[in-house]
């Protein structure tokens, strides 16, 4: 999503490990995500309270390295995978049933007999702009604000039940911890 030519002096809210590459080794991960040689693709989700930001400062080698982008993961993929030709059949497997088959959860990762009716149903042609107010992580400090992303999250449903729906989180919703069997 980000390119390290891109990114402003001193907009340490970018800062993350490893560092944001350059478009032409960006380029080089889709390949390889279409070829075959990466399996799949993961976020690592690291909101920092901004005060470890060092937003004033701009000083990228005192500066939390992570970004809070757990939300944006199937938007900011999609958005990018799109303009490179890839489907939405790629997108399932890179973001759900490989990393299911990596972690070893056998009920996770597709839709298929004996799974977890684990779903979201989402817009892939419906695109929207980041804004600060809909940022749902504690610390609202993320480069994805002011980003036009492609596919919007209509429903999200786990393990059967609806825990997200048009903008709303179900209030009972349940927490599990997910362990490979």
């Amino acid at each position: 999503m980000f390119c390290a030519e891109e990114i402003p002096d001193g907009a340490t809210e970018f800062k993350c490990a490893p560092p944001i590459r350059e478009r032409a080794n960006n380029e080089l991960l889709w390949e390889a995500l279409k070829d075959g040689t990466l399996d799949f693709v993961a976020t690592d989700h690291s909101p920092a309270p901004p005060d470890i930001k060092e937003q004033q400062s701009g000083d990228f080698m005192k500066a939390w390295g992570g970004i809070a982008g757990l939300q944006f993961l199937l938007p900011a993929f999609w958005t990018g995978a799109k303009e490179r030709g890839f489907s939405l059949e790629d997108v399932a497997r890179l973001l759900c049933e490989h990393p299911a088959q990596f972690l070893g959860l056998k009920q996770k990762g597709r839709i298929s007999p004996g799974c977890d009716a684990d779903l979201v149903i989402w817009d892939p042609e419906a695109s929207f702009v980041v804004k600060t107010e809909d940022v749902r992580h504690r610390h609202k400090l993320t480069p994805y604000v002011g980003r036009t992303l492609f596919g919007v999250l209509e429903r999200a449903v786990a393990d059967g039940i609806t825990v997200f729906n048009k903008g709303r989180f179900n209030a009972a919703r349940r927490s599990s911890v997910i362990l490979n069997s």
